[in-house]
């Protein structure tokens, strides 16, 4: 039997690739090639693998080889799979060996010609450029791509392909830096609002800004995880930068979405999900359109023929709020959607707060959630989550959960992650609608009426510690006071920690440092692999407590009489 294809071997491969082209173009360039040569040898293998089947299926209604195969080149045979024309095929491209380029777009071309829902995808990629993709360096990529079948059959799991497109979107943007934002979403961040909003099968999904389709395919995997039927799903998206839109469109039939409908054009100017003049409405709408977009299309949305903006239109130079109402009218009666937004909407002023206004008093605001800051492309600032629900539960009407998980991450190098126990704890508290001390709190409309429709999480669910406090006996004399250790702030970071292997008591009111922690360094010593933030805290306390002021004084005193003894010696009085 043959040995499956692995996700490891398929991304090291991909990432291979681009070894070959790096030299005459940057990342952001031939990110477009590879998508393209992969999507050719795929759309290839695929079809290949559905052909055999058809001829397979005739030669067992007793029709000859010749009659099978020439049935099989009928493109109505193909439900399951994209029609490939003959020039197209792997077999027939990849021994090219002069004018190469030419070939590869005449390619894409048929391809299109015979897909309707592929045009433009491929032809957004031109091969036949001489002074970045010479014959050589195509002949290459030909012959790299053939080194793999990439058949569904030759797969270790059925989204084999799916998981390693991402995979090398995800590499892309980290190599394009800011730019990876324009079409790159996190997965973490992903992964937590499609969590919160809660897809299930026989739903319609909309993203109005796609980008590389992150958002859909995460929908999807949704419903597996949760036994349910992925392909009862319709998926719905619009991306206005063409390159990303095409690799989008890759995307979904990668993971085996042919019915997927990614549109092109700009969503506020021009949507283009509209039914009888009306917008399509949609059961779940996700998002994270480009933050504080400026010229956005103010003059348009002033005269919106749809009916988008209730609330009002927001600045001409930062479309936020813009985006929010298209999602909220793209919603039905019972729909519910999750939007990544900078914390500038939740307290800016002027026609963004009108906005606010109007969407709390409509009660759909059921949740702010903080992100911490440095996850995104792009952007260093942090961002907030809102969750918009058109049907609220009774016990949530009139309230707004803020949840601030600005503390709560990985720290990298170059970004912060969220990490399984941070996203479950977001979608835990969300799902009990419930309050944590500096972390959550579930807000009366009253109370945000009165903040005059500010939305700033810190003044409701503030992760601030208070102030720290300083016990002027203990800095005289030494020794660390028992009320501070057992104060409540200390003890949310203590957590029960027995301190007596530590500790002794000095008396009634303080502890001092037991004998064996001669150094601030005994104390990682004692403690081991003991929480990081509980180490911390007893090397705050030597630092404070350990050496008293009266002690400091002491050793001053001794030092003068010893310097001056020390002149003394010298002729000096």
């Amino acid at each position: 039997m043959t040995q499956k294809l692995t996700l490891q071997q398929l991304e090291s491969f991909l990432w291979e690739t681009a070894d070959i082209l790096r030299g005459n173009m940057d990342a952001s360039e031939f990110k477009d090639y590879i998508f393209g040569m992969l999507f050719l040898k795929r759309l290839s293998d695929s079809f290949e693998e559905e052909q055999e089947k058809v001829i397979a299926h005739y030669i067992s209604k007793g029709k000859s080889q010749k009659d099978a195969e020439a049935l099989a080149d009928d493109e109505s045979e193909y439900d399951k799979t994209f029609f490939i024309p003959e020039r197209a095929r792997w077999e027939n491209l990849k021994d090219l060996k002069h004018d190469i380029g030419a070939e590869l777009n005449k390619a894409t071309e048929v391809i299109e010609g015979a897909n309707r829902a592929l045009e433009g995808v491929l032809g957004s990629i031109d091969f036949n450029i001489k002074n970045k993709l010479d014959d050589a360096k195509l002949r290459d990529l030909l012959s790299h791509f053939s080194k793999y079948r990439l058949r569904n059959s030759d797969f270790e799991n059925p989204d084999l392909m799916g998981n390693a497109y991402e995979y090398l979107i995800k590499q892309f943007a980290d190599s394009a830096g800011k730019k990876g934002g324009e079409f790159y979403t996190p997965n973490e961040v992903v992964k937590l609002l499609v969590a919160l909003i809660k897809p299930h099968a026989g739903m319609k999904i909309y993203d109005p800004t796609a980008g590389s389709g992150g958002m859909l395919v995460e929908a999807r995997n949704y419903l597996v995880e949760h036994g349910e039927n992925p392909a009862n799903l319709s998926l719905y998206g619009q991306e206005m930068n063409l390159n990303t839109w095409a690799i989008c469109k890759m995307n979904m039939f990668l993971h085996g979405v042919l019915n997927a409908d990614i549109r092109k054009g700009d969503t506020i100017g021009d949507p283009q999900h509209t039914h009888n003049g009306e917008l399509m409405s949609f059961d779940r709408v996700l998002a994270n359109p480009p933050f504080s977009l400026s010229k956005w299309g103010k003059e348009k949305a002033d005269n919106d023929p749809y009916g988008r903006f209730p609330y009002g239109t927001p600045p001409k130079d930062t479309g936020d709020l813009a985006f929010v109402q298209h999602m909220i009218a793209s919603l039905n009666a019972d729909g519910a959607m999750g939007v990544v937004l900078p914390h500038g909407v939740l307290f800016r002023g002027s026609s963004e707060k009108d906005i606010r206004k109007g969407i709390l008093e409509d009660d759909l605001l059921e949740a702010v959630i903080g992100l911490p800051e440095g996850l995104f492309y792009g952007a260093g600032i942090a961002a907030v989550l809102l969750i918009i629900n058109k049907k609220k539960l009774s016990d949530r009407k009139d309230k707004v959960l803020f949840i601030n998980g600005e503390l709560e991450f990985q720290e990298g190098k170059n970004q912060n992650t969220l990490r399984k126990q941070d996203i479950d704890r977001i979608v835990d508290v969300f799902n009990q609608y419930r309050d944590e001390k500096r972390y959550s709190k579930v807000v009366s409309l009253d109370e945000i009426r009165d903040n005059d429709y500010n939305l700033n999480i810190r003044r409701y669910a503030d992760t601030s510690p208070p102030p720290e406090q300083f016990d002027v006996h203990a800095l005289l004399h030494g020794g660390v006071p028992i009320s501070e250790v057992e104060d409540e702030y200390i003890q949310e970071t203590l957590k029960g920690f027995d301190v007596s292997p530590l500790f002794i008591k000095k008396d009634d009111q303080y502890y001092e440092f037991s004998p064996s922690i001669s150094s601030k360094e005994k104390i990682r010593e004692a403690l081991g692999s003991e929480d990081p933030k509980i180490i911390m805290q007893f090397e705050r306390w030597w630092d404070k407590y350990r050496t008293s002021l009266l002690e400091i004084n002491c050793k001053l005193g001794r030092s003068e009489e010893e310097l001056w003894s020390q002149l003394k010696e010298l002729g000096y009085e």
